[in-house]
């Protein structure tokens, strides 16, 4: 199976962080946030990515791309550490990338992948939200699709206070992790929500999926919204994810996120957790 990581929006909530550099580079902890993700399709079985950027990202290609003066650097100085870690970012997947022309929405962003999909059901992974697990977020959604052979979207149980921000589904309970969907809503006020189930930003999609995101009609600031070519489906399943997500959609969220994650790291967890104890006293 192959995967898409869309990640050619302006990240404008981070400006003027992003005015130079790409959301998806911004590091949490030691890693720019895409190099998670696209860890998270690796360690799925996935080794053929294709990334959709835009204008302004050509760092995402640098970063998974090799850096001779960098590993003849590192090697000559004896910092075999950092020179393993550097090789193996350009050898962890075949990856490909293609342009989004112009800002029209997840949905136009995922329609770039077409040709490059050639009529397979394929991966899709948001680069906004990191997710830990024992078994990779994609790869839970990939058993579910070998066993039910259609779209799965992993979702998640949402605060009251946080459903305007998902998309969220309305299904039937199959067992306590799988649900069959029988429609979506993008970002609902919490009185018109048909439930708390919230989509995390990562799917399993049919091919079909392109001959109904050509069909959806722009919406607001004329994007096409994937969510809506998704209730064109007749048949798709919302998995509730196992494990821990990270969101990196706003500022607040990314500083609490490198926190969080810093703090499973045995070399800086105690210098850190005195350093925060410190200043909240």
């Amino acid at each position: 199976m192959k995967a898409v990581i869309p990640a050619a929006g302006l990240g404008t909530r981070f400006l003027p962080a992003t005015k130079a550099q790409p959301k998806e580079m911004l590091p949490v902890f030691n890693k720019p946030t895409i190099q998670y993700v696209v860890e998270e399709a690796v360690s799925s079985g996935i080794d053929d990515i294709l990334i959709i950027t835009g204008k302004g990202k050509r760092s995402i290609e640098d970063h998974f791309d090799r850096s001779f003066e960098l590993e003849y650097s590192l090697q000559n100085s004896g910092k075999t550490d950092y020179l393993k870690e550097i090789e193996s970012i350009s050898e962890m997947a075949d990856i490909y990338y293609v342009r989004q022309k112009k800002q029209r929405g997840l949905g136009d962003a995922i329609s770039c992948a077409q040709k490059h999909i050639d009529g397979e059901p394929f991966a899709v992974l948001l680069g906004d939200t990191i997710a830990q697990s024992e078994i990779p977020c994609i790869k839970q959604l990939m058993n579910v699709h070998e066993k039910y052979k259609s779209t799965v979207i992993a979702i998640e149980e949402v605060p009251d206070e946080r459903i305007e921000r998902y998309g969220i589904i309305k299904g039937n309970k199959i067992n306590d992790n799988l649900y069959k969907i029988d429609d979506l809503v993008e970002k609902p006020k919490l009185e018109d929500s048909p439930s708390n189930l919230g989509i995390i930003g990562r799917y399993i999609l049919a091919p079909e999926i392109f001959d109904y995101i050509n069909e959806v009609s722009p919406g607001v600031g004329g994007e096409i919204q994937l969510t809506d070519a998704l209730r064109l489906l007749n048949e798709s399943y919302g998995c509730i994810f196992k494990g821990k997500l990270y969101d990196i959609g706003n500022t607040v969220d990314w500083l609490k996120s490198s926190i969080e994650i810093a703090l499973e790291h045995e070399e800086v967890r105690e210098e850190l957790k005195d350093y925060l104890l410190k200043i909240l006293q």
